[in-house]
């Protein structure tokens, strides 16, 4: 019952619609690339070499639409390039399968582990073992292999000048990630009016630290816009929050929370401004009525103590937010921060030349047995590899179709490789019977086959990121009018597609099922790293109060960012396992709800006594030291405790410094001391969702098993007996 259910989830996944913002001028630029190959080579020289020609194009046009911070025309060259050189490598070894099949079993294991570098170059790197797979109907000469290697590299040139000549938003998707999150920022503002506990996903603040990194000769030309606000909203964020929160700001009741919430409207008004104007280019427009919320008049004042401070401190962020935000208009001129390690104002990007270490150490993490990356580079090895002794063994003229299907769709995890099966699927059944009826009505038309052509490929492009059924429609279409134009007939090519693709899909499925990397087993891992970055980022805050120095701070930055990329890892990991067909192995789903929640809340405790840090130079809290250390070594041992399916202890060490301190060291540091009592609690509801005797852990397994059961029959979609599955 529970791979009928998932299989349920798999198929609605794979075919719904995803709401997303279209680009069609990206589109109709990339569709532009293809004819602009397809047009001369038709012309020229003939229907089947065009056909060559538009493989480079159309992949590298696909390419460009990956997300990836480095320029658009290099991911295009990039991508011409490497279907270039796997075409021409596999031509030489083409001639017998006995030494065709150990390359393409070699260039597969590598496109796997490319996933290692992000999901951009995963996608990439498994075009090119596509493109190797169709070597085999290559002409039977070295110079014409090296002439249709070239052609297909011409196809990644063309795209890449395109994007030369008339460029689209430049650096739209780095202003796309800033203003996203200051969104967050204002979103969270706006939901802490009305809860003052809520949580904050720092996922976008995660993807603008991402984008602003760059390369030295990027940030000679990078908008001004773009080099302060990202600093800005995380600044922001935890002064929002410390105002909102009844214990270290404003009070529950009374008029100190109305001006509290007014504050937050204000400010979530004034972030989305500074947000649309970052994405747009366009002048900041505040709201008249925020812009006044935020005066704080000295004599009407009802907010004081901390929660003044707070909302002191917020207004002052939010006056540098608009004035960066307003240095973003048109025609406004900035100073450019220079390059070089002296006097880097900015995030470094390795160069191209300078990813080879960066690659190389990225592979060598990933090349271990448990690693989802490695396993999902075997997988696509031996799938490749048995798609096409498979293929070779059929009676068909384009069996390399069905390995090809298997490659596309295979990914590291099982629900997007089963969803993305069913939708390419569903997607070359629609393409395929829409492009057979236009064949038929048409005839033999080369120049009207190549027309279509670019017609299906710009409609593919532009629903590329709104379901991948949907653009595989048109990508389907899109082969059947190149054979057409290559003088195929739809009698032959259509049937064969239709049936290799099914093989393909079955092939990739098969393979996850025989060799799976299920995320569920790994949740107590993640979920112990989490707990031990929370830790030192938690034990990291207390010591800047205790030495309030720069290095104090620079520590403190580290230990985030490594707290958000723990967090990360465990909601990828979470997200997968709710999806994966098996059941819990460690942590229930109830549990590993339960204790995501408590760490949230220990992040925000964090947060809290972050957003009142001493400046450099003020009077150290001595008393903060001892709780840092006791902080430290309770959630190490929690963490290992998790790790290994004990029972955590419940912050002993915390529990014992608190009662240490005197009275004064609580009246002189009331952010810390109610920060410090948060955390002991977060550790209390840590220990209470995963503590468990052996008897309840089997009638927990047992409760888990009814619910899922309960949910199947029913048949009403996803419930929470699966949320940690």
């Amino acid at each position: 019952m529970r791979w009928l259910r998932t299989f349920g989830e798999i198929a609605r996944s794979g075919l719904t619609i995803e709401e997303t913002r279209l680009e069609p001028l990206l589109a109709l630029r990339t569709a532009a690339g293809v004819a602009l190959v397809i047009g001369p080579a038709l012309w020229l020289v003939s229907p089947e070499y065009a056909a060559s020609a538009a493989l480079g194009a159309y992949s590298a046009g696909a390419a460009t639409f990956q997300r990836s911070w480095r320029p658009r025309k290099v991911i295009a060259l990039g991508a011409g390039a490497g279907l270039a050189l796997s075409t021409f490598v596999g031509y030489l070894a083409a001639g017998r399968l006995v030494t065709f099949l150990p390359l393409l079993a070699a260039w597969a294991f590598a496109a796997g582990m490319a996933w290692a570098l992000g999901p951009t170059s995963g996608i990439v790197a498994a075009t090119t073992v596509g493109s190797m797979l169709v070597t085999v109907t290559l002409p039977t000469s070295v110079g014409r292999a090296l002439e249709h290697a070239g052609v297909i590299a011409l196809g990644g040139v063309a795209q890449a000048v395109l994007i030369l000549l008339f460029p689209i938003r430049r650096w739209g998707a780095h202003r796309d990630a800033l203003a996203d999150a200051l969104a967050a920022v204002a979103d969270h503002a706006r939901r802490l009016r009305h809860d003052p506990t809520a949580p904050f996903d720092p996922e976008p603040l995660m993807t603008a630290r991402d984008a602003a990194a760059v390369t030295p000769s990027q940030a000679r030309t990078r908008p001004p816009v773009l080099h302060g606000p990202r600093g800005l909203a995380e600044r922001i964020l935890p002064v929002v929050a410390a105002l909102a929160d009844p214990d270290v700001g404003a009070p529950a009741e009374g008029p100190g929370r109305d001006r509290a919430r007014e504050l937050l409207g204000a400010a979530a008004d004034i972030l989305d401004a500074a947000a649309r104007s970052i994405r747009r280019g366009i002048p900041v427009e505040v709201p008249p009525r925020s812009a006044e919320v935020l005066r704080v008049d000295e004599e009407g004042e009802v907010l004081d103590g901390l929660a003044r401070q707070a909302a002191e401190r917020l207004v002052e962020l939010l006056a540098e937010a608009l004035e960066v935000a307003g240095s973003g208009g048109p025609g406004a001129k900035g100073p450019t921060p220079p390059p070089g390690p002296g006097n880097a104002r900015f995030l470094v990007r390795p160069t191209l030349f300078g990813l080879f270490p960066v690659v190389l150490g990225a592979v060598r993490r990933e090349l271990r047995r448990d690693s989802p990356v490695f396993r999902h580079a075997v997988r696509l090895a031996a799938v490749a590899t048995l798609g096409c002794l498979i293929a070779s063994r059929l009676p068909l003229e384009h069996g390399y179709w069905a390995p090809i299907a298997s490659v596309m769709v295979m990914r590291p995890d099982f629900h997007r490789t089963y969803a993305r099966a069913v939708g390419r699927l569903a997607g070359t059944l629609a393409g395929v019977a829409l492009a057979t009826g236009l064949v038929r009505a048409l005839g033999p038309d080369a120049q009207a086959f190549g027309a279509l052509a670019v017609i299906s490929a710009g409609l593919s492009y532009t629903l590329l990121r709104t379901g991948y059924a949907y653009s595989q429609c048109f990508t389907a279409a899109y082969v059947v009018f190149l054979l057409g134009m290559g003088g195929r007939a739809w009698e032959q090519t259509v049937p064969e597609r239709v049936v290799l693709t099914l093989l393909g899909g079955a092939l990739a499925m098969l393979a996850y099922v025989v060799f799976p990397a299920w995320e569920t087993p790994r949740l107590p891992g993640r979920l112990a790293d989490w707990l031990a970055a929370d830790g030192r980022y938690a034990a990291a805050v207390l010591r800047s109060y205790s030495e309030p120095t720069r290095e104090r701070r620079a520590d403190l930055r580290r230990a985030l960012l490594a707290s958000r990329k723990a967090r990360a890892a465990w909601q990828e990991a979470y997200d997968r396992a709710r999806h994966e067909p098996v059941g819990p192995r460690g942590l229930t789903s109830r549990e590993a709800q339960e204790a995501q929640e408590a760490l949230e809340g220990l992040d925000r405790a964090a947060m809290l006594v972050e957003s009142h840090l001493p400046r450099a130079g003020s009077r150290p809290a001595p008393e903060a030291e001892r709780l840092a250390e006791a902080l430290e070594a309770d959630t190490a041992q929690a963490a290992d405790d998790v790790r290994e399916h004990k029972n955590p202890d419940r912050g002993r060490r915390v529990e014992e410094t608190l009662h240490t301190w005197q009275g004064t060291a609580g009246e002189r540091n009331p952010v810390l001391r109610r920060g410090a009592e948060l955390q002991r609690r977060a550790l209390r509801d840590l220990a209470a969702a995963v503590s468990r005797t052996p008897l309840e852990r089997d009638v927990s397994s047992a409760r888990e098993e009814r619910r899922a059961r309960a949910a199947g029959s029913e048949d009403d979609g996803p419930g929470p007996a699966h949320r940690g599955e």
